[in-house]
């Protein structure tokens, strides 16, 4: 791709961004960008760089809820001491996130922007129950992590929105976290699972359906203590294809797999 045909805004404040908005596609860590300007599919020409967005990259507890900014990068949350003690699932997700030089550029707000089911940060928000915080030049919305994706990489963001934010309220229970790939780190999983045990267990899945899912059926016959019927559940409750990573029939037993490995960890000892 012909750089010089590609326009780059840089504004000085979030206000200053967001007047650009619609018409240029906001970026911060380029790790998704770059890859499809390498293959030839990038499509738009105007971009606007939010990286030097200061206050954007905050981490803070504000009446008892976790804000993480959306360009905290990856390396900023494995860093931070509240990330660490209120939700070990997203350090965890964050270490498995290609290698170091990705971590320090990749944010959590370009994960979710991204939108791809195989999105490492995307089941641990899903299980967290997290909100989305969208702006535009007029007003701030939150939008619960459920219902933020109407498909395949699209959401209910407009196109004069920027994410600007993740909320996640407390999280009772055991956190746990997997991510299977071809190897142990740069690579895009294969299936990805975060999940938490209390009393009310709550299950995700990535790379198996359009975008990530939760599973209610699932989640369901754990609360009984039923592990065998939970497993034969999460079989009906995803929706794995065949690709160049994996087969939909190794996504499906691997996910079994990795449903009994949680239960047998995080059982009380």
């Amino acid at each position: 791709m012909r750089t010089a045909k590609l326009e780059l805004l840089e504004p000085r404040s979030l206000r200053e961004a967001l007047r650009m908005l619609p018409g240029a596609r906001p970026i911060a860590g380029c790790t998704d960008v770059f890859v499809e300007a390498n293959f030839g599919t990038l499509k738009e020409r105007r971009f606007i760089n939010l990286w030097g967005l200061d206050e954007l990259r905050r981490i803070a507890v504000r009446r008892g809820v976790l804000s993480i900014g959306a360009l905290a990068t990856y390396t900023q949350m494995i860093e931070s001491p509240l990330v660490r003690k209120r939700l070990p699932m997203l350090v965890a997700a964050s270490r498995e996130v290609g290698g170091v030089q990705i971590q320090n550029r990749g944010t959590i707000g370009g994960n979710i922007a991204n939108g791809s089911p195989a999105g490492d940060t995307l089941p641990v928000l899903a299980v967290a129950e997290a909100l989305i915080v969208l702006r535009d030049a007029e007003a701030e919305r939150r939008v619960p992590f459920a219902t933020f994706y109407t498909g395949y990489r699209r959401s209910v963001r407009r196109p004069d929105e920027l994410i600007v934010a993740v909320e996640v309220p407390p999280v009772p229970g055991r956190q746990w976290f997997r991510k299977v790939g071809t190897r142990a780190a740069q690579a895009i999983s294969k299936i990805v699972m975060a999940a938490v045990r209390a009393d009310a267990p709550r299950i995700a899945l990535g790379s198996v359906a359009p975008t990530v899912v939760r599973l209610p059926r699932t989640e369901a016959a754990l609360a009984a203590k039923n592990l065998a019927a939970a497993q034969a559940t999460l079989q009906g409750e995803i929706s794995p294809i065949d690709d160049i990573r994996s087969t939909a029939a190794y996504r499906r037993r691997v996910a079994a797999n990795l449903l009994d490995q949680f239960w047998k960890e995080t059982a009380a000892r």
